[in-house]
């Protein structure tokens, strides 16, 4: 994220430094006009504390209504946002504010979810709800990865409108490394095929659409910040917790991503350093073979419990009230799990955890567990200790977090 220009309008107040983002900075880049910038800024807050009024809007920038007014007028003329209901004046009178929010008939976006062997689609409006889905499978182990691109296209192409509505754009969240400059996938363990596939571009080229990719956890943390538990948050971790392992980090608002979107392996911490399992990444002691659904299985399948091949988190949560053995094994996935949470918790002081994956359905019996291990271990801090929270259960954290990468794209390009 680069350096925005100075204050457009005068002294920033504290509210409008915090409305800039980490550092002062704006979510837009250097070359911008103050008109791009206050917009850009005018949608972001829209999104992160919205609906608001123009004078709310004013307040926090540190801008007048008027440079409020100017902005806003041309979104709501272009069907970008729309205008609620007036709020009762106060008790000094003048005239009723009126809130600002985005237009659900505005343009859609599209949004992908592509998994080894999967893929899931969906159309989702600017105010986060899902219009249409669509899915499929392909071959995880075929040749090449345009069984995959054929698929992809075909899914948007279903829940995508045909009235001549054109789509924002795509945003594509992959169960895999991805280089988000180029639009490639780097590496998928489980689907090789899709390794090295430029993917962006393929499908870009096919739609006449912006496509964007970015690492699944990523997305879902832009889901949980754009439009779910973890809104108008400044910083948390979003974790995806199932047959595999992975974390999207916001921090001081801005999603973490590293150079050309190689950050985020957080599942390949090494966490066992004398040997451990072999990991999906051919290494071991990383932190995604001891706290995942495999670990799980292989625990239990050593221990002999019964339905050992296909117990989940929430089965295991059940029989652990009347099984000591079950209650056991549950106990050190829980503190399995919480060992990242708590190094994380050391390094960057997210201080809200919010769960996403199988492990929800394990619900408040594993979630304390996992917070009490994180307690046990976590050094005292300012802030407070970290907070572990369930995401709601079926949740569309991660389509939504797709889509919320075109968004982060669009903000400064919105007219």
């Amino acid at each position: 994220m680069q350096t925005s220009p100075g204050p457009v309008e005068g002294d920033m107040t504290p509210a409008a430094r915090a409305a800039r983002g980490p550092g002062g900075r704006s979510p837009v880049g250097p070359w911008v006009t103050a008109s791009e910038a206050n917009r850009a800024r005018v949608l972001q807050l829209l999104y992160d504390m919205g609906p608001l009024s123009r004078a709310d809007l004013a307040k926090l920038i540190g801008v007048t209504r008027t440079t409020v007014g100017s902005v806003v007028q041309p979104l709501i003329d272009g069907g970008v946002l729309v205008e609620g209901e007036p709020r009762p004046s106060g008790a000094v009178g003048g005239k009723p504010a009126r809130p600002l929010w985005f237009s659900r008939d505005g343009q859609p976006i599209g949004a992908v979810h592509l998994m080894p062997g999967r893929v899931a689609a969906a159309a989702v409006s600017p105010v986060g709800e899902v219009l249409a889905t669509a899915g499929g499978t392909f071959r995880a182990d075929a040749p090449d990865g345009s069984a995959a691109v054929d698929l992809v296209v075909e899914c948007l192409r279903r829940v995508l409108p045909a009235d001549g509505r054109r789509a924002l754009g795509v945003g594509v969240a992959v169960g895999g490394m991805v280089d988000t400059d180029t639009g490639t996938i780097v590496e998928v363990s489980l689907a090789p095929a899709l390794s090295g596939l430029p993917l962006a571009p393929l499908v870009s080229r096919r739609l006449g659409l912006d496509v964007h990719i970015d690492h699944h956890p990523r997305a879902q943390a832009l889901g949980d910040r754009w439009f779910g538990q973890a809104r108008g948050v400044r910083s948390f971790a979003s974790l995806y917790l199932a047959d595999v392992l992975g974390v999207g980090l916001v921090l001081d608002g801005a999603v973490q991503r590293g150079r050309a979107g190689a950050g985020g392996e957080i599942g390949h911490s090494v966490v066992e350093l004398d040997g451990g399992e072999v990991c999906n990444c051919g290494r071991r002691g990383c932190w995604e073979t001891v706290a995942t659904v495999g670990w799980l299985r292989g625990e239990a399948r050593r221990l002999r419990l019964p339905g050992a091949g296909g117990l989940t988190p929430g089965r295991l949560a059940e029989r652990a009230a009347d099984d000591p053995a079950a209650a056991e094994l549950l106990d050190r996935y829980a503190r399995n799990i919480a060992v990242g949470i708590v190094n994380l918790q050391h390094t960057l002081a997210p201080g809200l955890f919010l769960l996403h994956g199988d492990v929800v359905a394990g619900g408040e019996v594993l979630r304390a567990a996992i917070e009490a291990h994180v307690a046990g271990w976590v050094l005292p801090q300012p802030g407070g200790p970290p907070e572990i929270v369930l995401a709601e259960d079926r949740d569309h954290a991660t389509l939504l977090g797709a889509a919320g990468i075109v968004l982060s794209q669009s903000l400064a390009r919105i007219r």
